[in-house]
């Protein structure tokens, strides 16, 4: 499902002492099946924009067009738009309500109108496809460890079968293994069923390692998008609006100024292996006859 957004701007507290402008003139293009990473320093615009996706928030001048309708358009139908573009916000168990786990994962497809066997199926599929244990089920959201909650909470949207999925934050506060047990999963579901994922996140590291393509938010508007490689080579112009790059970058960049010809714009740790174990073989003295 393709997500086209032209000229769209928003105003938080429009004609008040408090007007901030949070959104200016954003064009993007989102295709079917990317897998993207936005990025931006607090306050960039990234959760704002996000909220306009699925209909929360409503621009104050543009559009967006959601497999080439305007959302905008009399007579849309904002239900079916959340049924598209499925949401997890920064912290995922505050979206958390029911008795237990499976019918809080149960509600997103009784509520599209689906039956109760058809919800439960559903249901099942989610959680086993997010790694939940079937033993935790039963049990209240709230007596789950943090990683599970964020399990539970994602399966609850995927539950909806979500064209989008948008996380905006959803690895906050979790331990790192836990961070890479859950985007692992999430990687995992956009290559087998051809999801479109936009991560929200402020960890360099896990955008450069899963996302194809990344968006960088600054005052409320685009500063730079392409692969992670064509985004991060833009490493001090980043500092300058309180970004980075990943740390790998750094290294790789302290390594030819150390005269190592290594690829500078290697962002992930499988492309600075790559790179210096063939800086270190061409380097490599000839064995003696």
């Amino acid at each position: 499902m393709s997500i086209k957004i032209e000229n769209l701007n928003y105003i938080y507290g429009k004609g008040t002492a408090y007007e901030i402008k949070a959104l200016r003139d954003i064009n993007l293009a989102i295709e079917d099946g990317e897998f993207i990473g936005l990025i931006g320093h607090t306050g960039s615009g990234k959760s704002t924009l996000i909220q306009h996706l699925n209909g929360l928030i409503k621009a104050d001048s543009g559009a967006i067009y959601v497999d080439g309708e305007n959302i905008y358009q009399d007579g849309y139908s904002m239900k079916k738009l959340r049924g598209k573009v499925g949401l997890v916000f920064q912290y995922p168990e505050h979206q958390l309500f029911e008795v237990d786990v499976f019918s809080d994962v149960c509600f997103g497809p009784k509520n599209q109108g689906f039956s109760e066997e058809e919800a439960a199926k559903k249901a099942r599929l989610a959680l086993q496809s997010v790694g939940l244990s079937e033993k935790y089920y039963k049990q209240s959201p709230f007596e789950l460890s943090g990683g599970q909650k964020r399990r539970a909470a994602i399966a609850g949207v995927l539950a909806m079968e979500p064209n989008v999925l948008i996380l905006d934050e959803p690895m906050a506060g979790l331990d790192p293994k836990g961070r890479d047990e859950i985007l692992d999963e999430i990687a995992r579901l956009h290559r087998e069923r051809h999801l479109t994922i936009l991560l929200v996140s402020h960890s360099m590291e896990d955008v450069a390692k899963y996302a194809d393509r990344l968006i960088v938010m600054n005052k409320g508007s685009v500063q730079f998008q392409g692969t992670p490689r064509e985004v991060f080579s833009h490493y001090k112009e980043l500092e300058n609006i309180g970004l980075s790059a990943p740390q790998i970058t750094y290294l790789m960049h302290a390594l030819r100024e150390k005269g190592f010809s290594v690829d500078v714009n290697a962002s992930t740790i499988a492309e600075a292996k790559k790179s210096i174990l063939k800086c270190l073989r061409a380097n490599a003295e000839p064995e003696e006859v």
